[in-house]
């Protein structure tokens, strides 16, 4: 993968952090905005991770070697500011699986920013991303996916939506498909909306109190980005702070 790293310190000018928080940059230590992990996933090899965010920014790439599987889940309800950052190079018949989501209330921020390097031919990716938020704070996802001229074969997917409880709250995404391949599948998919009141009214209807019916709702919600989540442990975990961000919200 190319050197991405910078010693420049980054601002909303940057394409890739357009949306972040202007003053969480330019007060954080330059060394702390610069600092990627590495991992290598080797051929053959499977790795599922999860994360709970932290305030502040983590950056990752990862290398997934020939017909490995690496996946992330990710959980960002910290603030004022967090984000979480993955790029990611895929070998011949590798896949990469992201889950993640954003909750948060008040003024923060939570951003997923990812980069998705399809470099050789067969290889899969899917990304499921959901916001929930209230007050005036910011839901992001921007999501980039390379296709290099020889991975022909590729399929590569990326999905976001927004739940919006508050008017004041605010959603954003930028996909982007890079493609030099002819023979590929690569889709990306946006919807930022409100709680249905069509189901809450079928809910309530069948002596759901509406209190429960909301929780119902956005628990189905973010359940999305979680599916593919092999630990049944892990995933309760990550649902259930989750909620817990969300008591009182909904």
């Amino acid at each position: 993968m190319p050197e991405a790293a910078t010693l420049d310190r980054p601002t909303n000018r940057d394409e890739a952090w357009r949306y972040a928080d202007a003053s969480f940059l330019a007060a954080a230590e330059l060394a702390a905005l610069n600092n990627w992990q590495e991992l290598d996933i080797p051929s053959g090899q499977k790795r599922e991770d999860t994360r709970v965010m932290t305030v502040g920014v983590e950056r990752l790439r990862v290398r997934i070697g020939k017909g490995a599987r690496y996946a992330i889940f990710a959980l960002n309800a910290a603030g004022p500011y967090a984000r979480l950052e993955v790029e990611v190079n895929l070998e011949e018949g590798a896949h990469f699986e992201f889950g993640g989501v954003t909750v948060g209330g008040g003024d923060t921020t939570q951003e997923f920013v990812t980069r998705t390097v399809h470099a050789e031919p067969n290889g899969t990716s899917n990304q499921t991303v959901r916001a929930v938020h209230w007050g005036q704070s910011t839901g992001n996802f921007l999501g980039r996916i390379e296709v290099a001229k020889d991975a022909q074969k590729t399929d590569a997917a990326q999905n976001f939506r927004a739940l919006l409880l508050e008017k004041g709250a605010t959603a954003n995404t930028k996909p982007e498909l890079e493609i030099f391949a002819d023979d590929v599948q690569c889709a990306h998919g946006a919807a930022i909306g409100e709680l249905d009141q069509n189901a809450a009214y079928y809910m309530a209807a069948r002596g759901i109190p509406p209190e429960l019916a909301r929780k119902l709702q956005v628990q189905a919600f973010i359940g999305d980005a979680f599916v593919e989540m092999t630990d049944e442990d892990s995933r309760e975990e990550l649902l259930s702070r989750a909620l817990e961000k969300l008591e009182g919200s909904i």
